[in-house]
C-alpha cells in the first residue's frame, strides 16, 4: 500500500509542481502526512474484504483500495483543524505546519489564518485525490462501479459523523444515544463496515456477504471507536502522537464522558461540566478529570463495553466462516486484535 501511494503521491507532486514551483511545499505537505505514519485500517479491510469474497490479489486492487488512506488523510487534516490539534502522528498538523511556515518566511498576514486556509485546501485536495485513486488504479470499470456506492456513501456517512460530533459539543449533549450515533456514523462505518463492503463489492459478492461484513464490520468499528475514545484521555502521547488529556480540551462527548456524566454526583458533574472543553486545560485539570472518569465507573463501564463488541465481532467472524475465505477470516481476526487492544 505505501508503494501504490508513494508512486500515486509523486505523480501528483509532478502535476502540482509542474503548475509552480513554489507548490514544492503544498506537495511535500501531503507526502508526509500520507508516508509519515497511520495504521492502514481501512484499505487493510477493503483489501481483504475483497479477497475474502473470493477476488484475486493484484497491484491493481492494492492501489485501488489504498485511496481510503487518501480519504482518510482529508477527514484527518480536516479534523486537527476544527479542533485546534497542534500535532499529529507525532508532528506538527497541517495547520500548525504552514502557520510555522508562513511565520518563518515572514509573509504578511495572520500564520494562523494562513495555516487555517492550506489546511482547508490539502484536505480537499486528498479527497479529490482519493477518488482519482480509487477510479484510475487500474482495476476494471464493472468491478469500480460496483463498488461507487459504499464508496460514496463511506464519505456522506463520514461527513455527518463528524458534523454530529462537532453539533454534540456546542450542544453539550452527554446523552449515551448521541455518543453512539457519533462512533456508529464517524468510526463505526467508516473505519470497518464501509471498507469491507468496498471490499466485497469490488469482488461482486452478493448479499450473504456483505451480512456477514457488516455484523463483524459494525461491533468492531464501535470497539475501534471507544479504544480510541479512552486513548484520547488516557492514551501516553509517546505512542498515540499527541498531548496526553487532549480530548477533553477538544470537549469530546464520546461514550466514556456519557457515562461519567450519568453517573457523577452533582459536584462531580460541576468539575466535568466546568473543565471539559477548556482549551486551557493544564495537567491537573486533566488528572482531575481522569479521576472523574475512574471513579465514576465510566472508564470501567467503556473497556467492558470495548469487550462486549470485541466478542459480538468475532461471534460474527465464526458465523461467517462457511461464506468468507479462511485466509481473509484469519486476517479479520488479527486485525480485530489491532484495532482494538491497541495502544496508539
Amino acid at each position: 500500500m505505501d508503494a501504490a501511494l508513494t508512486a500515486f503521491l509523486d505523480r501528483q507532486a509532478a502535476v502540482i509542481c509542474g503548475i509552480d514551483e513554489r507548490l514544492g511545499a503544498y506537495a511535500d505537505a501531503v507526502r508526509d502526512f500520507v508516508l509519515g505514519g497511520g495504521k492502514r485500517l481501512r484499505p487493510a479491510f477493503a483489501y481483504w474484504g475483497a479477497r475474502g469474497a473470493g477476488l484475486a490479489d493484484s497491484d491493481e486492487l492494492v492501489a485501488c483500495v489504498s485511496s481510503l488512506e487518501l480519504l482518510q488523510a482529508s477527514a484527518l487534516m480536516h479534523d486537527d483543524l476544527i479542533d485546534g490539534s497542534d500535532t499529529r502522528r507525532g508532528a506538527p498538523s497541517v495547520h500548525r505546519r504552514f502557520a510555522a511556515l508562513h511565520e518563518a518566511e515572514g509573509w504578511s498576514g495572520r500564520p494562523a489564518e494562513f495555516g487555517s486556509a492550506a489546511a482547508i485546501l490539502l484536505g480537499d485536495l486528498c479527497l479529490a485525490w482519493s477518488d482519482e485513486l480509487f477510479c484510475s488504479a487500474g482495476m476494471p470499470f464493472a468491478k469500480v462501479a460496483a463498488a461507487r456506492g459504499d464508496f460514496d456513501l463511506m464519505r456522506t456517512e463520514v461527513s455527518a459523523g463528524q458534523y454530529l460530533d462537532v453539533l454534540s459539543e456546542v450542544r453539550r449533549d452527554v446523552s449515551e444515544a448521541t455518543a453512539a450515533k457519533v462512533a456508529r456514523y464517524k468510526s463505526a462505518k467508516y473505519t470497518i463496515e464501509r471498507p469491507l463492503l468496498i471490499g466485497a463489492s469490488l469482488a461482486g459478492a452478493g448479499e450473504r456477504v456483505r451480512g456477514h461484513y457488516s455484523a463483524i464490520g459494525l461491533p468492531l468499528g464501535e470497539a475501534f471507536q471507544l479504544r480510541d475514545d479512552v486513548l484520547g484521555v488516557f492514551g501516553d502521547p509517546a505512542q498515540t502522537g499527541k498531548p496526553a488529556g487532549d480530548d477533553l480540551r477538544e470537549g469530546k462527548h464520546t461514550f466514556l464522558i456519557a457515562r461519567a456524566s450519568a453517573a457523577a454526583d452533582p459536584a462531580r458533574r460541576a468539575v466535568l461540566d466546568a473543565s471539559l472543553g477548556d482549551p486551557d486545560l493544564d495537567a491537573e485539570g486533566v488528572a482531575r478529570l481522569r479521576a472523574i472518569l475512574m471513579d465514576t465507573g465510566a472508564l470501567a463501564d467503556t473497556e467492558q463495553r470495548i469487550e462486549a463488541l470485541a466478542a459480538e465481532a468475532e461471534a460474527a467472524l465464526e458465523a461467517s466462516r462457511a461464506d468468507v475465505d479462511p485466509a481473509a477470516l484469519e486476517v479479520f481476526a488479527g486485525l480485530l486484535v489491532k484495532a482494538v487492544k491497541r495502544d496508539f
